[in-house]
């Protein structure tokens, strides 16, 4: 099939997520032309998942705070949010209509928490700017005269743009767009890729059959976490996760969960410590599980004395033998410090996030690829969650795909004026 006939320069955007639908924008406002094309039927479907809880746009927390939760990227994701950060994200969000609030717990939503309000508004903003939206178009590379192929309803298409931003995403939920086959193509073209993981992702423990059985689903709240860093330093964090039938997740494992996939990748398991009494030290549980059971079981005495009951008192007969847990010293200690060994992360289909991806190093600090090095053509850049870049729940991850996606839309802005002979300036 013929390439399509070329006209005015145009920017190519490949992804319908936050990332791409970004670069669309900022692209289209500096007066490119745009074709953005999406695998899907529509546009932003991880996105409209994401937020059917409540749409967690950004978060409040104050840099560099905000910064550090992208570990060991946060140098580079830190100039990305310079120019666009969670309070410009707010406003933004308020061009469309969509005002926010902090929670208590410091997480941006929304008034109403809805994503479909602001997707539906922003789709139609870009829409009637000019942008065009190519969906069922899934792109499968690049052939040999430079040009991108798509697999479509019709058939193959090839497509010529004069810059390119690819925005395909990780690999969590699959179903969605997100199913990484990039990966594969980009790295036969010498793109250096990190392989794709698990993040924000739950963990397999191996419980017994009878544990599992009658607890899975059961929410472990409020419990401490203790976990050791990449450093080996104690960390700990004090919040809310669930008892699954393979293991645990839930918001609080989320938050570690970087930390404890790299332990089991370096150690081969991992160990989680929880104190299921947040509220009782550990000698009032020495006095209080100390006095006499007056013949009434141990699960009586765990509700009586320690406030135990359902999967967390469960969890202490998971854990200790029947001698260990008549004994009181162990008993209060274990209480205060429950370890559980972590066999594996959960597969990356399951997660809400992934790691790895084009590995930062390979761009340069308008997040394009270069071109003498991997072989494509010029002007390829990339954004989103299909970068080397992780972090936490909590708007985290949402902030650095906008921020990432307006950076590598502007950037190519800037390389086709550059590439015309006019001056440009993409940052600051």
């Amino acid at each position: 099939m013929p390439a399509e006939p070329t006209s005015a320069p145009r920017l190519v955007v490949v992804g319908g997520g936050p990332a791409g639908l970004m670069a669309a924008e900022v692209a289209r406002a500096a007066g490119v032309e745009v074709d953005l094309y999406e695998a899907k039927g529509s546009v932003g479907r991880k996105f409209l998942i994401a937020g059917k809880g409540g749409l967690n746009l950004t978060h409040g927390e104050p840099r560099p705070g905000f910064d550090a939760r992208y570990f060991e990227r946060q140098e580079a994701v830190g100039r990305w949010l310079d120019d666009f950060h969670a309070a410009a994200l707010r406003e933004w969000a308020r061009g469309l209509g969509v005002d926010s609030y902090v929670g208590s717990s410091g997480r941006v939503f929304p008034l109403d928490r809805k994503a479909a309000p602001l997707l539906r508004g922003w789709v139609r903003r870009l829409r009637e700017s000019g942008v065009r939206f190519h969906v069922q178009h899934r792109c499968i590379g690049w052939n040999e005269a430079d040009g991108l192929r798509f697999d479509t309803p019709g058939g193959e298409l090839q497509v010529r743009g004069d810059a390119v931003v690819l925005a395909l995403g990780g690999g969590s939920w699959p179903e969605l767009g997100s199913d990484g086959a990039w990966q594969h193509w980009l790295a036969r073209h010498g793109v250096d890729v990190a392989p794709l993981r698990p993040s924000n992702c739950g963990f397999d423990i191996d419980w017994s059959t009878h544990f599992a059985s009658r607890h899975a689903g059961a929410p472990l709240k409020p419990v401490i976490a203790h976990w050791h860093d990449a450093a080996g330093d104690e960390q700990s964090l004090q919040g809310e996760c669930v008892v699954t039938a393979t293991g645990i997740e839930g918001s609080l494992v989320y938050a570690l969960s970087a930390a404890l996939r790299d332990r089991i990748d370096r150690d081969g398991h991992a160990t989680l410590q929880l104190d299921l009494t947040p509220g009782r030290d550990l000698a009032r549980l020495r006095r209080d599980l100390g006095r006499p059971r007056a013949g009434r079981s141990l699960s009586e005495h765990l509700r009586r004395h320690a406030g135990l009951t359902g999967a967390k008192a469960a969890l202490l007969y998971e854990v200790l033998a029947s001698p260990q847990r008549e004994d009181t010293e162990q008993l209060a200690s274990t209480i205060k410090r429950l370890p559980l060994v972590l066999q594996r992360a959960r597969p990356l289909a399951e997660a809400i996030s992934s790691a790895g991806g084009v590995r930062l190093e390979a761009l340069d600090e308008a997040l394009m690829l270069d071109a003498a090095a991997t072989g494509l053509p010029p002007g390829v850049f990339c954004a989103g969650e299909m970068l080397d870049w992780e972090a936490p729940t909590g708007g985290y991850l949402l902030t650095a795909c906008f921020a990432s996606g307006r950076r590598a839309g502007l950037g190519a802005v800037a390389w086709l004026r550059r590439r015309a002979g006019e001056p440009y300036a993409a940052f600051g």
